[in-house]
């Protein structure tokens, strides 16, 4: 860090200022966090923890496997070079041990703090079925229901297609990946796939609400009714009957399969998409190609009191481990999701700017885009782009 930079002090209040303008004056607010926190108007999503700490924020930091740790701590960097008032939580999850005590201490203090930021967790499919993914976990402990993926063009980058625009909502607690699975007799396998009213209800009511606040025109469904006339029946019944109350936003459908070709040839016909989980998992690795790839895209899971975030497409880039190659931009941007959860958004803001100023401008870019730059080169960039709007602190 440059030595120009005035440094953080916790124990002198400071203002913080921007370009010459001041921003805020961070307050202090009570330590005691109601245990169920107020929905706001915005997707019943949580309201954030208040800072506490002489205006400070406590976030849970889940580095994860593969890449997952060393682009944290590229985040961690970015936050101290631009004062950023959040201190996190180190809880670091083994996902080679048998038992559940690591995911546990991480829920833990998830639950402690409201709001974590994670590397993905590795799900080994060769231990015995008793054995849970550590993500999955997280998810239905926490009942964060709502995965969100926004997955936007980024002018920089070179693609088939351009001016995409498209969010994803999907179902992120049952469906598929509710880890119900037996073998009736031997050879024979069955796998529970769990859809309920209330939570078809629950994230098509977040789709549509999404779209009212964000201004979309239109919220489509992902199904496959037409063969899981129960399962998928029920989703689509509830979508349908959520979307008679939001007479502003237009609703449709469109059976999974050919979703998938549709996204490829003409993706420009979708704006919002809310689905069950394995069909969100499937459409969002499909989107983030579309615009890039897995190191381009931000995803935030929301649910009633707590809120995680990290990449889009959930993948742990453990071939890439190690060697400064790795593209960090989907985890700062999911960090600047997280500073807009917090309600920091000149922070979000700022550094947002920064990103797409280096992907755009600058078209610093790392190898799995076509470039040559390395992960510090590019956060380095980032770095740059941010002091040249002059000082971030100053004293009273």
């Amino acid at each position: 860090m440059a030595s120009s930079r005035a440094l953080l002090s916790l124990s002198r209040p400071l203002h913080t200022v921007w370009g010459g303008r001041q921003l805020f004056s961070p307050q202090v607010f009570g330590a005691v966090v109601a245990s169920r926190r107020e929905k706001s108007a915005y997707t019943g999503q949580s309201i954030p923890p208040p800072a506490r700490y002489g205006g400070r924020h406590t976030v849970t930091l889940i580095p994860g496997d593969g890449i997952g740790p060393e682009l944290l701590n590229h985040v961690r960097e970015l936050f101290r070079f631009s004062c950023v008032p959040v201190d996190f939580e180190v809880v670091n999850v083994n996902s080679s041990l048998t038992n559940e005590d690591d995911i546990n201490n991480a829920i833990t203090a998830i639950r402690r703090n409201g709001v974590a930021l994670k590397g993905n967790i590795e799900t080994n499919h060769t231990l015995p079925p008793s054995h849970k993914s550590r993500n999955n976990l997280l998810r239905t402990s926490l009942d964060l229901y709502a995965n969100m993926m926004h997955c936007q063009s980024l002018p920089g980058v070179q693609t088939r297609h351009k001016n995409i625009d498209i969010i994803i909502i999907r179902e992120n607690t049952e469906g598929e990946y509710s880890s119900l699975e037996h073998e009736s007799v031997p050879g024979v396998v069955e796998s529970l796939k769990i859809i309920t009213r209330n939570n078809s209800l629950r994230i098509a009511d977040y789709a549509f609400r999404l779209a009212r606040e964000k201004g979309r025109r239109r919220v489509t469904a992902v199904h496959k009714a037409n063969i899981m006339k129960l399962a998928d029946g029920l989703f689509l019944q509830c979508c349908k009957e959520v979307a008679s109350g939001y007479p502003d936003v237009a609703f449709d459908s469109m059976i999974v399969d050919n979703t998938t070709m549709q996204l490829v040839s003409k993706p420009h016909q979708f704006d919002v998409m809310v689905m069950p989980n394995l069909y969100g998992n499937v459409v969002s690795n499909v989107c983030a190609g579309l615009v890039g790839g897995p190191g381009l895209v931000p995803g935030a899971n929301y649910g009633r009191d707590y809120a995680v975030f990290e990449t889009a497409t959930r993948n742990t880039g453990k071939s890439i481990a190690g060697r400064n190659i790795a593209n960090p931009t989907a985890m700062l941007l999911a960090s600047c999701l997280m500073l807009d959860h917090l309600k920091l958004h000149d922070y979000a803001t700022m550094i947002r700017n920064a990103i797409h100023t280096t992907m755009n401008e600058t078209q610093l870019h790392t190898a799995d885009i076509g470039g040559q730059g390395t992960t510090s080169e590019v956060v380095q960039s980032v770095m740059r782009h941010i002091q040249s709007g002059g000082p971030l602190t100053t004293e009273l």
